[in-house]
This record gives C-alpha cells, structure tokens and sequence, in this order.
C-alpha cells in the first residue's frame, strides 16, 4: 500500500510541475487558505457539489485537478464535462462546481497553488452516495402448506442498503431474513402480504411487496345441529376453512341431498346451509357435511332433533337462526344475478 500510495503522490507531483508551467501567469495572485478545506465532501447522486477552494492575494498559479487530470488552468477549462465549471466570488474564492454528480464522480480533487515562495495542494475527497434500490424481489407465490419457501429481495445502493423482512398482517413484526427469508414448512397462519425494505438513510427507503397464499385442506371449524317442530323450517349450518375455497356436499345417511322439494341448500361464503321448510316425522335423524377441496376432504356429523329429546338446542333459537340465514342467502343470491 505505500508503494502505491508513493506512486501516486510523485504522479500527482509530475502532474503539478508539469501543469505550472501551462498555466497563464496573467492570473490574479492568489493563495490557498489551508485551514477552510474540507477533507471529505458527501453528495447524494443527482445532486450538485462544490469543492471550496480560498486564496488570497499571494498567488501566481492555481488550477483544479481530479486525480492526474487538469479540470481547470487558472480560468481556462481543460475538461469536456459540461456539468463541471468554476464558483469565483470575488478574488477569494476558486471552488469547482460540479452537477448532477455521479458515482464515476467520486475521488480525490485537488486546488493546487503555486506562490512566490513554495507550491501548496489542498485535496478532497468526493463521495457519493446513492439511494438504496430494489432491483429483484421474488414474485407473488401460490404453495401447499408445509412447503419450504424462499422469497429473495436484491438491492443496490451506496452505502451498501439494510434490508428487512415483515408480514404485514396480523402484527407486521420485523422477521429474521436479508437478502434472502427462509420460511420452512410454511403454515396457513403464515399467508399474507410480505414487505420487503431497503434503506441506507440516503433517501427514503426502497420497498416492495410479495403475496404468498397457502393451500390447505378443509378444515370443518363449526356445526350447529337443530331442533324445531314439525312444521317448522329446521336448519344446519356447517362452517369449513379452506384454500382453494371448499365445496360441501351434504348427505342424509347414505343418500346424497340436493335442492329439491321442501329442501334448499346455500353457500354464503365458507358456510353451507341445508334447510328443510316443512320438518316432517322422516326428517328427523343424522345429517352430514361433506368438504372438500383438491387438497383433501373432512366430513362432520349434524342432528335434526324433535322437541323435548333433553339437546341443548332450543327450538326458539333454531328458528331465529334459520331466519337470518335464509336472509342472508337470498341477499347473496339477488348480488349475484
């Protein structure tokens, strides 16, 4: 490293001798004022910097370099770069302007003075940041639970961005991931909106999204049996949870139902609803709801009860419970035509 370093500083030497004697002397006389430069000099991309460079009256030559290449002989412009020009407020300042800065932009600059007496350099290092930037993030998935799953999240920017990992919903709490989130065995529980974010405090962060949506067998969550008069409508509801979206079958004994006389069968959400309009004698007995997805199946077993059998089903409730899905079903079925 200090061979290299060595090598530089002569390179930067030749440069500077070699530069004071192209530059014109008709150039007011000035020096450079050690104390006011700045070492290192921060500028976010896009943005414009100014490299401060003071002298005073005691200059003969001055000029601004960018590693060995002259930018500015005293106020004769060496570079091509349309962005680069010079701040010269009165004879005390010689800064160099650069706009629109970009990451090529970054290095060493140097105000270099030549005096009556001695040769002065006051050198700046120029750094740009660059705001973090999502440029891969792993698309929207569709797994079976209990796979293992990987979502990606890539990133550049200067500094180097942090990125972080949430599940939005239900709690949005930070998750143990970078680049890369490694959820085995994934769970229903875990479906959801994933947010990934990539942030270096340059800006404000970067942030994008994947949904991942989990398949899973049916799973019968509620059955509610029912007890009513002959007469009477008697109802069973069967609630069942499930992805892709069950569809249920209902069965009395052996024999499957459908819609028939004196007998309805609705789907409002993931609730089936079997009705029986005019409870008979025969109508009495054991039911069953049938789920099913590509996934799996799951049956569960529902009574028709007749009054005064001890159940803790009333028959009051059962009626007011038959209402209100009956409601519900017909609004359901007027959204749908």
């Amino acid at each position: 490293m200090q061979v290299g370093r060595k090598s530089h500083w002569r390179q930067l030497q030749a440069s500077f001798f070699r530069l004071l004697c192209l530059i014109p002397t008709g150039f007011p006389v000035r020096s450079v004022d050690m104390q006011r430069a700045t070492d290192n000099i921060t500028i976010r991309q896009g943005d414009t910097a100014v490299i401060r460079c003071y002298v005073d009256d005691k200059v003969s030559k001055v000029a601004w370099l960018n590693r060995s290449n002259i930018i500015f002989a005293g106020e004769d412009k060496w570079s091509l770069d349309p962005r680069v020009d010079l701040v010269t407020k009165g004879q005390l300042e010689y800064s160099l302007r650069i706009q629109k800065v970009d990451v090529f932009d970054e290095g060493s600059y140097t105000c270099s003075i030549q005096t009556k007496l001695q040769s002065k350099t006051s050198q700046v290092y120029l750094i740009v940041q660059v705001p973090a930037k999502i440029y891969r993030v792993s698309e929207d998935l569709t797994v079976n639970e209990g796979s293992n799953v990987t979502l990606s999240c890539l990133a550049d920017g200067r500094p180097d961005p942090a990125i972080t990992w949430r599940l939005l919903n239900p709690s949005a709490d930070p998750l143990d991931g970078y680049e890369y989130l490694d959820i085995p065995g994934i769970r229903r529980n875990q479906a959801g909106r994933y947010e990934c974010k990539a942030s270096n405090d340059v800006a404000n962060p970067d942030v994008k999204y994947v949904n991942i949506i989990v398949n899973y067998p049916p799973a019968i969550k509620n059955v509610k049996s029912c007890e009513t008069q002959v007469g009477r409508m008697g109802v069973l509801q069967c609630d069942a949870a499930a992805v892709p979206k069950p569809e249920f079958e209902w069965y009395r004994d052996e024999k499957r139902l459908s819609n028939a006389q004196g007998i309805s069968i609705q789907m409002v959400g993931s609730t089936t609803v079997l009705m029986i309009s005019n409870v008979t004698e025969e109508d009495y007995g054991n039911y069953t709801c049938v789920a099913t997805n590509r996934l799996g199946i799951q049956n569960a077993s529902l009574f028709l009860y007749r009054p005064g059998t001890g159940r803790d089903i009333n028959g009051s409730a059962c009626v007011s419970r038959s209402v209100w899905l009956l409601l519900a079903c017909v609004t359901c079925l007027v959204f749908k035509s």
